[in-house]
């Protein structure tokens, strides 16, 4: 049985996760393998462990987390930190470098939707204050504050909308705009004084979605230093007239489209979309529902239509360990998302014409040698696996310090 929610928040609100920050002082090498085989089937999604931990930080931008997650070995997936949108959140986030030094994984608090504010700015601060640093305005459907991508009409932002995304600048909550109507994204990207992010969309051109963004939605994002979080998610890399399940080399096309459309590593981003736990099955409500795209129809005839199963996930990357072959094929690819670069150190004034505090694809550097003082980093010291959202970014360059991310148990 699982447990209930106030034993799981209870459980879950720590500093970093994995071995010391759950259950006591459990070293790596002495956690046990988990039936992946079985658990999977029984639709609970449980990724490999690595023996040994690759030399990159990997932050996904958009992931879930549920009650059963074996938390404990959350630090042996190959993920630094997590960016938790699950329903019922929890959250504490931890410096990805530190983390990564202890061989831990931290939590980062997004929130998906923005309903929860209802008509009272204040609950943006307060939220902010309990950890919130990563939300969308619309899931979907519209609401009080923008459009959704998937509703009828998108009538951008509202005027209550205005003053949000203007709150979540001001309190330091980086505005994510998948899930999000296109017109109410070039708004809310024209309205913010800070860079927005894309946490988990792919590209329209390649594959024509509601969920997926088109040229100018990826222009107007980067050309203000946001990020694309390119997302692994089988229904939006499964291309048009295909019926298999979509594969790595699929979806790396879509990181390789964003490089060239920007002429940069520097906007390019992994969100996976992944579970960890058992994801909820979707309630119906027996009166009916509106009658939204559906646009993972081929996907669910031609694939899988089970929310639950790897195969939602391209073709080699449906298991977190699997992100040491994804840098793999990006390094084969000459992928510039991996590469060394100097660290960033706090206080710098950032390059002339970037504001303080909105630079862009800011250095997630590897734990092993990493020197300290101004020398820059050898790629003796590993590649840096530069796969990092405008939230971490903003952390990282001090606009919003990322040990400053508390603890935080909000209840929606």
């Amino acid at each position: 049985m699982s447990p209930d929610r106030r034993s799981f928040l209870k459980s879950a609100a720590v500093a970093g996760v994995g071995a010391p920050a759950l259950g006591g002082t459990l070293r790596r090498e002495e956690v046990a393998h988990p039936d992946r085989r079985q658990a999977c089937d029984a639709g609970k999604s449980v990724h490999s462990i690595l023996e040994e931990d690759h030399p990159y930080i990997y932050i996904d931008p958009c992931m879930q987390m549920w009650p059963d997650a074996d938390f404990h070995l959350a630090h042996r997936h190959g993920v630094t930190t997590y960016a938790v949108t699950a329903w019922d959140p929890h959250a504490a986030a931890a410096s990805a470098l530190r983390l990564k030094r202890e061989g831990r994984a931290g939590l980062l608090l997004a929130a998906q939707d923005g309903d929860w504010v209802g008509y009272e700015l204040s609950r943006l601060q307060a939220f902010h204050e309990a950890g919130l640093r990563m939300m969308l305005l619309a899931y979907n459907a519209n609401n009080q504050l923008c459009g959704g991508c998937l509703d009828r009409t998108d009538g951008g932002l509202s005027l209550l909308g205005q003053r949000v995304v203007e709150e979540c600048n001001r309190v330091g909550i980086v505005l994510d705009l998948s899930h999000t109507g296109r017109r109410s994204t070039l708004e809310i990207i024209d309205r913010s004084a800070h860079p927005c992010v894309y946490s988990h969309s792919n590209v329209d051109a390649l594959v024509p979605s509601p969920r997926n963004i088109d040229d100018e939605q990826i222009r107007a994002c980067t050309s203000r230093g946001g990020v694309i979080g390119l997302v692994s998610w089988g229904p939006l890399v499964m291309k048009p007239g295909t019926t298999h399940r979509p594969t790595l080399d699929e979806f790396i096309e879509h990181i390789d489209y964003v490089v060239q459309m920007t002429g940069s590593t520097r906007h390019v981003a992994i969100g996976t979309d992944m579970s960890i736990g058992t994801y909820p099955l979707h309630e119906h409500d027996p009166f009916g529902a509106p009658a939204y795209p559906s646009f993972t129809a081929r996907y669910n005839e031609h694939v899988t239509a089970d929310i639950r199963s790897p195969e939602r996930n391209v073709e080699g990357y449906s298991d977190y360990a699997e992100i040491v072959s994804v840098a793999a094929s990006l390094l084969a690819r000459g992928s510039g998302i991996l590469g060394g670069r100097r660290p960033r150190h706090p206080g710098r004034e950032p390059p002339p014409g970037v504001r303080r505090g909105v630079r862009v694809g800011a250095v997630a550097t590897s734990s092993r040698g990493c020197s300290g003082g101004n020398g820059p980093m050898t790629w003796e010291m590993g590649f840096v696996f530069v796969v990092i959202v405008v939230a971490l970014v903003l952390f990282v360059t001090g606009r919003y310090p990322i040990d400053q991310v508390a603890i935080a148990i909000p209840v929606v």
